[in-house]
């Protein structure tokens, strides 16, 4: 079954780009389009796409409140893939607390564009930019820190977070650690039940917010 996607975005030739490389794809199939968040939980409800791409900015409802209304009201919710202008943008950064999986920049290159819609949809976040990196310690606090401690993280679930969250896919953790991908998939999923995250990009945001991971 091809990738389904959902096109956010209120600018026309934006979402025309994005329908053109992303269709051009045999495994990709753009299955709607909508000019505002305001129109998105319908959409999501009757189309179904494995993710929406959706723009942090928009003049009704912008990217993080939708976000966060997709995933509070439908169940088994698509990924979120937040597009936007500016990496070290808050708004990114409050996109990605708000349950995004990952994000993209409206100037990146198509194979770029495919690769974060199938990584996205895999379950498999993006690698933060430094900028997003940043904002993410600043947001830094005592009670991030004593969650993490609560957390205990065994000492190869500590070496899976870092390295999930320098960006790394299951494989590629694989290959660092020496070990077997379900492995990784078992030990993945502990993290983020101890961290009592949703996805990837909800426990790395607690790594970095914890201080357990700092930006290069």
């Amino acid at each position: 079954m091809p990738i389904s996607v959902l096109l956010v975005d209120d600018e026309p030739l934006v979402r025309a780009g994005l329908r053109a490389v992303l269709e051009a794809q045999p495994d990709i199939e753009v299955t709607g389009e909508a000019a505002d968040g305001a129109a998105v939980i319908p959409l999501v409800r009757r189309l179904r796409p494995d993710v929406v791409a959706m723009d942090v900015r928009m003049p009704l409802l912008d990217g993080i409140e939708a976000t966060r209304a997709v995933l509070r009201t439908v169940a088994d919710p698509p990924k979120i893939l937040v597009i936007t202008t500016f990496e070290n943008d808050e708004y990114v950064y409050e996109a990605l607390r708000a349950g995004a999986a990952g994000f993209l920049l409206k100037r990146a290159r198509p194979t770029e564009i495919v690769h974060a819609v199938r990584l996205v949809a895999e379950g498999e976040s993006l690698l933060f930019p430094a900028a997003v990196r940043s904002l993410a310690a600043e947001y830094g606090s005592g009670t991030a820190r004593a969650a993490m401690e609560r957390a205990a993280l065994t000492e190869r679930e500590a070496a899976v977070l870092r390295l999930m969250a320098r960006g790394l896919t299951n494989a590629e953790i694989a290959a660092r650690l020496l070990v077997g991908t379900e492995t990784v998939k078992t030990h993945v999923s502990a993290v983020l039940g101890k961290l009592g995250a949703r996805d990837r990009t909800q426990a790395v945001i607690a790594a970095y917010e914890s201080g357990f991971v700092t930006p290069a």
